[in-house]
């Protein structure tokens, strides 16, 4: 006997996009459904001459050029900015307390020391912010800058030179550490430090793990 299969139709792709109507060529599944309300949004925004997704760029945006053509719509990315606690520009009127219990001054003849004396003149600094991570301390009775010499000897400076700039750096116990940015000492950092008795110590003798060299920044009272 013979068995009998049913022909096997094959349709032309072109024949069959042509034979179905336009209007339902496509299903409305999740994904053309999207893109149709992003095009209404596209659209809207370009009849009513703003970008669809919102608002103008700005400090913390990124910038996008349009899609649509003749257009002026832009759209903004919000960024997550890295935030940055030493930045250009920046000014705080601190008392600089070290882990050994003094607070840092600098007198009217330039002498650098540490006092027990909370609201002693001459330990209010006006810590200025020169460029990202270092900083200018400043005496704000004295009007004189901490400055650090080749030697690594601390003075105050009555005019503002590269001897002024320090890298300031917030330790993992809180306290900072201030390095001078131009001076080191056999390819080491130098440090402001004030030791026991609250006497400055030449930088080359400090090390950023030592006490002598942690300061916290107080507001003043």
């Amino acid at each position: 006997m013979c068995k009998w299969t049913p022909p096997v139709l094959r349709l032309r792709p072109d024949l069959v996009l042509d034979a179905v109507p336009s209007a339902g060529r496509f299903l409305p599944g999740a994904t053309s459904f999207c893109v149709a309300c992003f095009t209404l949004l596209l659209v809207a925004g370009t009849v009513l001459g703003e970008c669809p997704l919102g608002g103008q760029g700005g400090p913390g945006h990124e910038t996008l050029p349009g899609l649509a053509g003749g257009t002026n719509c832009s759209w903004t990315l919000e960024r997550h900015t890295r935030s940055y606690n030493h930045l250009e520009g920046d000014v705080r009127l601190r008392r600089l307390y070290s882990a050994n219990k003094f607070f840092l001054c600098i007198d009217k003849t330039g002498k650098v020391d540490g006092t027990r004396r909370k609201n002693y003149a001459d330990s209010l600094m006006e810590i200025r912010s020169v460029s990202v991570g270092v900083v200018a301390i400043k005496s704000v009775s004295t009007a004189l800058y901490l400055a650090m010499s080749k030697r690594g000897t601390l003075f105050g400076s009555v005019k503002y030179s590269s001897n002024c700039k320090f890298k300031e750096r917030i330790e993992e116990n809180g306290y900072n550490t201030y390095a001078s940015l131009r001076w080191k000492h056999g390819g080491r950092q130098m440090f402001v430090s004030l030791n026991g008795r609250g006497k400055p110590r030449r930088g080359h003798k400090a090390r950023r793990r030592h006490p002598s060299t942690h300061f916290l920044p107080m507001l003043p009272s």
